[in-house]
């Protein structure tokens, strides 16, 4: 749980910050473990707003960051450069709270830290990492080269998402007009006519009648079951629960498994490279999968702290494939495990790109194939009484 505080330094100056804790308790405790005094203790319920405010990026912010440190710039100057050419009220103001707590003594990490709604913990972690080494530049290549990577992934997953989401969007707004409006419409023509109809069209066309005749039920119940929906879908969104729905389909479960394997070795494999112990790594990383993959790699990192080897404990939980099993093993004898995550989760992000390709080439077709023969069967059924009447006419 996040929680804002209020508290004091020791020159009795007022500042907010945000800190991740269990209870208020363990906020407060936290607080004071960095010199400050707490004033105010408040539980937040979600992210302030930032409109108006622009936006936060990340990895632009370290690009950005790398690049004059390259040039010879301290890191303090380095934030001012960038301070100075930034027009985003929310940017400025996350790197000038930077400059002000390195100033009064904090190092990097401990300033990014304080702010965890803008720096996430795999951040902090490289550059906890990377002021032991003094290679900040490295760890920022890193973090970069890892998000650029993550969102590659995420970009695709989208871009193969849309084109079906909007042929069901178009469809399904088509079947709807049909059956709210025209439907009702050819009901009450058919039903003056007096002539017997066929079976299928009989019950399409009650179905018709019985919506013209209760539209003002009909009508607020459909936009409450939209509402509902929309509201369903956001919450899965917030809580990252797509990656657990689509691994209940059997056909796309095994291949979920992998984006997820992927995702963890890429991370594990970043950190174990910014010299961070395997076991820390994992913790780190803990919170950034799914709740399914949260319980293996928990139960994994139990048996690595009590000895055993990362390719066993990882495999024994369900964590491997055969080939990045060979690729673990080949890292243990050779001491560079964090390379081998990285070249297994490479491998397999080429594999799943393939694999997305084809099945938005397959699962497109599929789907307008079904769109048009629901809309056409419900025009069929429309106009077959037509049909009838003209075959008795002629």
């Amino acid at each position: 749980m996040q929680f804002e505080i209020r508290a004091l330094t020791a020159d009795n100056q007022l500042q907010t910050l945000t800190l991740e804790a269990d209870d208020e308790v363990a906020a407060r405790k936290a607080c004071e473990g960095q010199r400050l005094r707490p004033v105010t203790v408040r539980a937040r319920t979600g992210r302030k707003s930032t409109r108006g405010r622009g936006t936060f990026s990340l990895v632009l912010f370290s690009q950005e960051l790398l690049s004059l440190l390259d040039a010879g710039l301290s890191l303090v100057e380095s934030l001012e450069a960038l301070v100075e050419k930034e027009s985003g009220v929310l940017s400025r103001g996350i790197m000038e709270s930077l400059i002000h707590r390195m100033r009064e003594g904090l190092r990097f990490s401990d300033a990014v830290g304080l702010q965890q709604e803008y720096f996430p913990p795999l951040f902090i972690g490289i550059v906890r990492a990377a002021e032991r080494t003094s290679d900040l530049p490295r760890a920022l290549a890193r973090f970069i080269d890892y998000q650029t990577r993550v969102d590659q992934v995420r970009a695709r997953l989208v871009s193969a998402a849309v084109y079906p989401a909007i042929l069901l969007s178009v469809g399904g707004t088509v079947a709807v007009f049909l059956m709210m409006y025209v439907v009702p419409k050819f009901a009450a023509v058919y039903k003056d006519s007096g002539r017997e109809l066929p079976f299928m069209s009989k019950i399409l066309l009650g179905f018709g009648e019985f919506i013209g005749t209760n539209l003002f039920i009909v009508l607020p119940a459909f936009i409450g079951l939209i509402v509902l929906v929309v509201w369903q879908v956001r919450r899965i969104s917030r809580e990252n629960r797509w990656g657990q729905i689509a691994s209940l389909i059997p056909s796309i479960a095994e291949r979920v498994q992998i984006l997820e394997i992927s995702r963890l070795y890429l991370t594990v494999g970043m950190l174990l490279e910014g010299g961070i112990p395997i076991v820390t790594a994992l913790d780190m990383v803990a919170g950034t999968v799914a709740a399914t993959s949260r319980a293996k790699l928990v139960a994994a990192r139990s048996d690595i702290s009590n000895g055993e080897p990362v390719s066993q404990a990882f495999e024994k939980n369900g964590l491997t494939t055969p080939i990045a099993l060979r690729m673990l093993r080949v890292g243990e004898r050779s001491g560079q495990m964090g390379a081998m995550l990285t070249k297994s989760a490479l491998f397999y992000e080429g594999e799943s790109s393939r694999w997305i390709e084809r099945f938005s080439k397959a699962v497109e077709p599929a789907l307008m194939a079904i769109i048009g023969i629901v809309v056409g069967f419900i025009v069929v059924l429309l106009y077959m009484p037509i049909f009838d009447l003209a075959g008795s006419v002629q």
